[in-house]
């Protein structure tokens, strides 16, 4: 049996990530996956500050990866339900902050490749096989692979997805639902410019939301109740651009040359321990929510980096102090977030008068009240305390590296 001081199962963002913190700590990593994540993915993903420091942190920004991303100078929400209590549209800006950008928005196809390249280049072991099966012991834990190789380690980090095999083999159970929505992930090109701002319409089945990509292009997350999002997807290039013009009430111009599209049926997702019997979950092993407010993919990289922080000078990463602090910690930030974008989600599905009302009242309390705009905003970019080490802005302020 091979040995290693840590195993991650899964190759998406979170698990590479993880992978290469604990290798830049001198620590033996295997990656247990068949590949990397899926790079034909044709979902986008708004990494807010915090990330991008960590991404900083691991060699990989700005470089080559800044040319494909996009700055977020702004973030819009705009009321398109129709209701009879229109709340006002909102607009979140960095500058309130004294921040140029909230962040920046990654296609997953270069996002992933490269994480998965920095790996290879940190020594990181790929097994080339997905996990099979998992078993614990006191003093560590032994995986199987599919291809029948057995590997052991001090600790294991599940970032296996929302079906993770290691949270079952940890005796992890989950509150698991779903929503009545799903999504149509796409991207499409605007006469228009869209100035680098990402807008949120919140219409009756959930927020279609259009997010900026370098030049005048666009990546789109449009939640629809299922069997529209059906037709939606079996529609042809110009009447799908047709639609998104709809959509968009023509504020990007002329909507043409649509990128691939897929459709992700919406779930939430919450396990009840992030961490037990020397397994650590990081990412959709450990929570899964609707893609509102970019939260899910950084909350998932403050996972990985929560993690590898309290590993740092420990001779047995696995230990049961480590595991219950790193599940205090992520708890604190990971719950409330959710219950948020809960809350929010389910208040534009329900068609309740009272929470249509609430809705309102909330945004207009927002478009109106700076102090509390703001407290908003440095919320939605990462806890007020508790981030991890590499994600933490340099004492004199904003890197100048993370803003040009």
């Amino acid at each position: 049996m091979s040995e290693f001081d840590v195993i991650v199962a899964g190759a998406g963002p979170a698990g590479l990530a993880a992978a290469c913190l604990l290798a830049l700590d001198g620590r033996r990593v295997a990656l247990v996956a068949k590949e990397q994540g899926d790079a034909s993915d044709p979902r986008t993903v708004a990494l807010m500050q915090p990330s991008i420091r960590l991404l900083m942190h691991l060699g990989l920004w700005p470089g080559r990866l800044k040319e494909a991303t996009q700055p977020l100078k702004k973030l819009r929400l705009v009321d398109d339900t129709g209701s009879l209590f229109k709340a006002p549209t909102i607009t979140f800006d960095p500058v309130e902050l004294g921040e140029e950008a909230f962040g920046w928005n990654f296609p997953l196809g270069i996002l992933i490749p490269a994480l998965f390249a920095r790996a290879q280049e940190l020594g990181v072991e790929l097994t080339g096989a997905d996990a099979a099966s998992a078993r614990a012991a006191s003093d560590g834990i032994s995986i199987t692979t599919t291809a029948g190789h057995r590997i052991g380690a001090r600790v294991a980090i599940a970032a296996d997805g929302r079906n993770s095999m290691l949270r079952e083999a940890a005796g992890i159970r989950t509150n698991r639902w779903s929503y009545d929505q799903t999504a149509l992930a796409t991207s499409f090109a605007h006469s228009g410019p869209h100035d680098g701002i990402s807008t949120e319409y919140h219409k009756t089945a959930g927020p279609f939301t259009t997010v900026p990509m370098p030049g005048n292009r666009s990546a789109l997350v449009w939640m629809e109740r299922p069997a529209r999002a059906a037709e939606l997807m079996a529609l042809s290039d110009a009447e799908l651009a047709a639609e998104i013009q709809i959509g968009t009430h023509g504020e990007l111009g002329r909507i043409h040359d649509m990128g691939p599209r897929r459709l992700f049926p919406m779930q939430g997702l919450v396990a009840r321990d992030f961490a037990k019997n020397r397994i650590i979950l990081i990412g959709e092993a450990a929570h899964v929510v609707p893609p509102i407010g970019a939260q899910g993919l950084n909350m998932s990289l403050r996972d990985a980096a929560q993690a590898a922080d309290l590993m740092e000078g420990e001779s047995d990463p696995g230990n049961s102090a480590l595991l219950a602090d790193y599940d205090a910690l992520r708890r604190r930030d990971v719950q409330p977030r959710q219950q948020v974008i809960d809350l929010m989600n389910r208040s534009l599905l329900s068609g309740f008068m009272a929470l249509e009302t609430g809705r309102a009242a909330g945004m207009t309390l927002l478009s109106q009240f700076g102090p509390l705009r703001r407290a908003v905003m440095q919320y939605g970019l990462a806890p007020s305390a508790g981030l991890p080490r590499v994600m933490r802005p340099p004492s004199q302020g904003t890197s100048p590296a993370l803003i040009a």
